[in-house]
């Protein structure tokens, strides 16, 4: 399809071409400088002692709940409304999952409510998303973890450069997931990050990363090792330098990217107002990074007929999401669960909503065509 105005879209030019010129030159590619940069610089963003660079989100929540020793008989409670990743990385430790609901129909994170409800003895973790970079309601769930023992994950892949209560999002659990997938507000086509401030946590991940080997190819490339031994069953999650490398620039980008995402979306908060349409996030806390631009549909309205008038004019949309528990995998998984899960939130929020083009590169004319585009098909 050829979009007039995409979804998404990345913001490269000349500085990413030279830098992944500069790694190609240099003649190495697996992780190295690059990645160190890129790690400590990440690490200065969030305020982080610790940040290792992996292959993608959903490897960094998989090494997330390892390193917090999630397994077998364990359950961590996540949100259905997300991506199908930040559930899938706990089963995969053999842990499993209990779906928590939403706020509201104006915040669509998870409830810290729902998660009391959710807890059993087998209770391990929380997962919580700060969905389209969105700041959860860190300090009741963190309380409602240290009442209970509990270790908190967050999946942080929408929320680069957002902070709640001037702390940055990603740090405030025991650990945080990033992700730079193509259509992330940092983009480095795959990729992601685990930041923490625990040190058990950082060295498991670290090892855990690359094979449970205890020296990189790197250290002995530079002569600070000459062999390895391997201590764990690990994995490789590893990035490559050309990937660190356009991530380095990109984060030199992600100030005045994300500020232009705001203003994006306080453009469309206020064209679309009146329209029998629910806003989320119009009352957000903190400093968001504005990853996506969600509403929902009045009731009564077909959506798929709305997104084809969209996609009519030529103009992407999307929807975020298709609930977790709803799939089938995940239907047969716990189709024989004692008490079923009731998430009438989620459920009537996933039918709802239509996500808008967001990107920095939109102009003013782009975002009051897309406003116009919405007017029309919801006539």
């Amino acid at each position: 399809m050829d979009w007039k105005i995409p979804l998404a879209d990345l913001d490269y030019d000349e500085a990413e071409e030279q830098a992944v010129l500069e790694v190609l030159r240099g003649r190495w590619l697996t992780m190295g400088a690059q990645t160190q940069a890129f790690e400590a610089e990440f690490a200065r963003l969030v305020g982080a002692k610790y940040a290792l660079a992996v292959s993608n989100a959903t490897v960094a929540l998989h090494l997330a709940a390892l390193a917090l020793d999630i397994g077998p008989g364990d359950e961590v409670i996540v949100p259905s409304l997300t991506f199908v990743a930040t559930a899938n990385a706990v089963l995969y430790t053999g842990a499993d999952v209990r779906f928590a609901d939403v706020i509201g129909l104006h915040d669509l994170t998870i409830d810290p409510a729902d998660i009391e409800r959710c807890i059993t003895p087998r209770t391990k973790a929380l997962s919580v998303v700060h969905y389209g970079g969105y700041a959860c309601q860190m300090p009741q769930i963190l309380e409602i973890a240290a009442r209970h023992g509990l270790a908190v994950i967050e999946d942080a892949a929408h929320a680069p450069g957002a902070y709640l209560d001037g702390k940055h999002l990603g740090i405030w659990g025991d650990v945080g997931c990033f992700s730079f997938f193509s259509n992330k507000n940092l983009s480095t086509g795959e990729g992601g990050m685990v930041v923490t401030n625990r040190e058990d946590v950082a060295e498991r991940v670290r090892i855990l990363r690359s094979h449970g080997m205890t020296s990189l190819t790197w250290d002995r490339h530079r002569g600070h090792a000459y062999t390895y031994d391997v201590t764990a069953l690990g994995y490789n999650y590893r990035i490559d330098e050309i990937r660190a490398a356009l991530g380095l620039v990109q984060l030199r980008k992600l100030t005045a990217n994300n500020a232009r995402r705001g203003e994006i979306t306080h453009q469309y908060w206020a064209a679309l107002d009146g329209l029998g349409l629910e806003l989320p996030f119009r009352a957000a806390r903190g400093a968001p990074s504005y990853h996506i631009f969600p509403m929902l549909l009045p009731h009564g309205v077909d959506r798929q007929a709305f997104m084809e008038k969209m996609k009519a004019a030529r103009i992407q949309t999307s929807i975020h999401y298709p609930p977790i528990h709803t799939f089938t995998f995940y239907r047969q998984r716990y189709s024989q669960q004692a008490v079923p899960q009731a998430l009438p939130l989620t459920e009537d929020i996933a039918s709802r909503e239509v996500t808008l083009p967001l990107y920095p590169g939109m102009s003013d004319e782009m975002v009051a065509e897309v406003v116009a585009a919405v007017k029309d098909a919801l006539r």
